[in-house]
């Protein structure tokens, strides 16, 4: 008699800024009802708050973080031709969450995903040593971060090819995937800075990007973020993070009927 193969869950965090903080309110209400996973893929932020629950680290510390965090925190600025911030504050907060973890560290294993930008290819990391710069790179979003040089591949954010990484989980064998998805924040009004430029372009290409993305998610968790909420609204973190609940809370009766939990 052949037994009956059990499926592989695969919860998928996309990319965001400080929408993603959203994750936090999701997982904490994942974490709560006792819902689980056999894998974890995340792109950019997404790779961030997926490896803090990997490694099983206290959410109360993470939200705390995120609450004190502001968009300068992130940014140092520096005179380079390939990018605005050289990503070192970046770099500290990182390694402020993850340590000096590795990806042999993970209590659920973890996906990181990244783009290689000479070779315009999707990559993805599931081992190594160097969880921190393999999350900076994920993390580092073209024209604002400098580029990171990783494995000989120069490496930038996950989210310009996969802010949702669903395609990814089926590549690892995911047979049901729940994925969070922060959406984008497209504003309308006048621009006048190059970094708003970058951002709008970004969030405008990201909503047709992702659309086909989320489709292949078997439950989709959209917290309501609207347009007001921006990828620098880091000073909206609590706020964020409510919204991040409250959109996993709505979808519990699906979750418990196909993933379990109590």
């Amino acid at each position: 008699m052949w037994l009956k193969r059990k499926k592989k869950k695969a919860l998928v965090l996309s990319g965001g800024s400080a929408r993603g903080i959203a994750h936090l309110g999701a997982i904490r209400v994942l974490k709560r009802e006792g819902i689980e996973f056999d894998l974890v893929v995340g792109t950019s932020i997404g790779a961030l708050v997926g490896a803090a629950y990997c490694l099983d680290r206290s959410l109360d510390e993470i939200e705390q973080m995120a609450l004190r965090i502001t968009a300068t925190d992130l940014l140092d600025v520096t005179i380079s031709r390939m990018g605005l911030t050289e990503g070192n504050k970046l770099e500290n907060i990182i390694r402020e969450i993850v340590g000096d973890k590795t990806f042999k560290d993970m209590k659920v294993p973890l996906a990181v995903t990244a783009i290689d930008v000479e070779a315009g290819l999707d990559v993805y990391f599931t081992e190594g040593e160097d969880l921190v710069k393999t999350i900076k790179a994920s993390c580092s979003l073209p024209g604002i971060f400098k580029p990171v040089e990783f494995d000989g591949k120069l490496l930038i954010d996950g989210g310009m090819r996969q802010h949702l990484p669903t395609e990814i989980a089926k590549k690892l064998g995911a047979d049901f995937i729940v994925a969070v998805d922060v959406g984008f924040c497209v504003k309308k009004g006048k621009i006048n800075s190059m970094l708003g430029v970058i951002m709008q372009s970004i969030q405008i290409m990201g909503q047709e990007l992702s659309a086909g993305q989320a489709k292949k998610a078997d439950i989709l968790i959209c917290p309501q973020l609207g347009n007001d909420i921006d990828q620098l609204a880091f000073n909206q973190a609590a706020f964020i993070i409510e919204k991040g609940k409250e959109a996993t809370e709505k979808a519990l009766p699906e979750l418990k009927k196909y993933v379990g939990g109590h």
